[in-house]
């Protein structure tokens, strides 16, 4: 039971273009992890900062165009939540990244597969 070479061609043309999109997919994923993780660095050392300060110290946040006087214990309640949200994203992103390396592995396999067998 031979597959017509239209067919064949099809299939191989469609299995290429989901292996292009994944590997396009994994380098966008890889990127977006990378920059959650220097985000998350930049926190780190921002809380780091703020917590070598005196206690008395008067810690300002930028808003707008202007500047607003902001308690120190706040400004690290804001730094943890935004610290736990980016894990959790980064956490969300190694999924995906996880299942389009299986995704572009799979297409790769059948594509092997294609053409071992329309060789024989």
């Amino acid at each position: 039971m031979s597959i017509p070479n239209e067919a064949l061609q099809k299939i191989l043309q469609e299995i290429e273009a989901q292996a292009i999109s994944s590997q396009q997919q994994l380098g966008i994923t890889k990127a977006q992890i990378t920059t959650k993780q220097r985000d998350i660095r930049m926190l780190e050392l921002t809380s780091k900062e703020i917590g070598d300060l005196p206690k008395e110290t008067r810690v300002y946040e930028g808003v707008g165009k202007m500047f607003v006087a902001v308690p120190i214990p706040t400004i690290d309640k804001r730094i943890s939540s935004e610290s736990n949200e980016l894990k959790s994203e980064i956490t969300g992103l190694e999924k995906k990244l996880h299942y389009l390396e299986m995704t572009h592995k799979n297409s790769r396999d059948n594509l092997e597969q294609i053409l071992k067998a329309g060789r024989a």
